[in-house]
């Protein structure tokens, strides 16, 4: 199923999740939705409280640009990134690389907002799986800014929490111009089915 995905402003996006104690049907379930969600979304991941769950539960999938990442390494043997994909894990933690690199970021829960967001472009994470493992991921690239991302919705940070102080200077206009245009999209979806219903009714 999917799910509404919860945008800026919602207090549930600046919780400090819990972690998850036990895996449940319902946390299998929500990781399902999730996976729905992000993929009909064009999302490379989604952490729980984007869909107002405040749980440290995150789905993300990068099979579809392998080479974005040089290497990809579980438990230190090498692996194939699209046999993991899409990886869905609780309780991250994370070990950041010392080098750092630039790259643009946007996020599902600010439609349209893209930033320059600089990283440690390498990581190391421990992550739990559904299944009952635990798992060591070592890589790079795209899945290593994901990995990061995700990480820290889980903690209530955001993207724009890491943005440049130049940037800061616009972001509370692209904010303003960002829920407009959401406000322009649910005024013409609500026109268009209000559209719908007239045409069945004179059918």
């Amino acid at each position: 199923m999917v799910l509404p995905i919860v945008i800026y402003g919602d207090p549930v996006l600046r919780v400090d999740c819990p972690p998850v104690s036990e895996i449940t049907e319902e946390i299998r379930t929500l990781a399902r939705d999730m996976t729905e969600t992000m993929r009909d979304a064009d999302g490379v991941g989604l952490a729980a409280p984007q869909v107002g769950v405040a749980l440290q539960l995150a789905v993300i999938d990068v099979a579809h640009a392998p080479e974005l990442q040089t290497y990809f390494r579980v438990d230190g043997q090498e692996a194939v990134l699209s046999e993991w994909m899409p990886l869905v894990f609780i309780n991250p933690e994370i070990t950041p690389g010392r080098a750092r690199e630039e790259s643009t970021e946007g996020c599902l829960s600010f439609p349209g907002l893209r930033y320059q967001i600089k990283r440690p472009a390498q990581v190391s994470a421990r992550l739990h799986l559904l299944d009952g493992r635990t798992i060591t991921v070592e890589t790079d690239g795209l899945l290593a800014r994901a990995l990061q991302h995700e990480t820290d919705h889980l903690h209530g940070r955001l993207f724009i929490d890491r943005i440049s102080a130049a940037d800061k200077l616009t972001l509370k206009r692209r904010l303003r111009e960002m829920y407009e245009d959401i406000e322009a999209e649910e005024r013409e979806a609500r026109r268009a089915a209000r559209a719908a219903a007239r045409a069945d009714r004179a059918t």
